[in-house]
């Protein structure tokens, strides 16, 4: 609502909950973090394999030709179905999610690369790299966040990689970047996952979850080994090195460090 400028009644139609409730979050000012419930019996169930084919096929037509989820909502109805619209489009998300998904690596993992649209994702990543700082020559901790769009970046300096430098860190780049994307990008850091499961499974950090939901971006995490899902920041990082980092001027402070990190980025637009 707030992000995406979607009504209220759109939220509703979407997502099945009632009016009073949406407001009820909206005026929420602090963020409950949530924990997945083991899911139970759906009265879709039993058409689930006939509505991935169904999916499947209109996937292969062209646009003007493909049945809308309103009308496959339809045919199932017709097929005795008596649950909602609002499950049959979330499941139609969730399908097209994991075929987008799918469609990223082709053959034995050859990289298709991907378009991002304005404000759709940011690529987030650390570095350690070397500064001299009050008079001495420390090492630091690098914060590079990236538009996948527009490729514009913000790199911040910290001491350590704990959450609050990670939670400063998103929050001074939004503030320079000028909003928050949809979706982020990272690895499978300590601050952000607790633990790796099959696949694309992740138990997320409950901290990292509350940040995410309070800035309204969707998390993403690459697969272990697989540098190239954000390959933006990676390279991102070497150029930093080599554009930014080298030939860098003494500093009194972290502070002073990282008024200058900003000005150059900014300069490299």
């Amino acid at each position: 609502h707030y992000r995406d400028r979607i009504p209220i009644r759109e939220i509703e139609r979407r997502t099945g909950l009632s009016r009073n409730t949406i407001r009820k979050y909206l005026r929420s000012n602090t963020v409950e973090v949530k924990f997945k419930v083991p899911e139970r019996p759906s009265r879709l169930d039993p058409f689930a394999d006939r509505l991935s084919d169904w999916l499947r096929v209109e996937a292969g037509k062209g646009r003007k030709g493909r049945r809308t989820v309103l009308q496959i909502h339809a045919d199932l109805v017709a097929l005795g179905y008596d649950g909602s619209y609002a499950r049959v489009a979330a499941f139609a998300r969730r399908w097209q999610a994991r075929r987008e998904a799918a469609q990223q690596t082709t053959g034995r993992g050859v990289f298709v690369p991907l378009v991002f649209q304005p404000g759709e994702a940011f690529q987030f990543d650390w570095s350690e790299d070397w500064a001299t700082v009050g008079g001495k020559r420390i090492k630091l901790q690098a914060a590079h966040t990236k538009l996948s769009h527009s490729r514009a970046f913000v790199v911040r300096a910290y001491k350590l990689q704990t959450h609050e430098m990670l939670f400063d860190a998103l929050t001074e780049a939004f503030r320079v970047l000028g909003g928050v994307p949809r979706r982020g990008i990272f690895d499978n850091m300590r601050t952000a996952v607790d633990r790796i499961g099959a696949g694309k499974m992740r138990q997320v950090n409950a901290r990292f979850a509350a940040m995410a939901s309070h800035y309204l971006f969707e998390a993403t995490f690459c697969n272990p080994a697989s540098g190239w899902e954000k390959g933006q920041v990676e390279k991102n990082v070497q150029d930093a090195r080599r554009q930014i980092w080298q030939g860098m001027p003494p500093f009194a402070d972290l502070p002073a460090l990282n008024a200058w990190l900003e000005a150059r980025c900014i300069e490299r637009w």
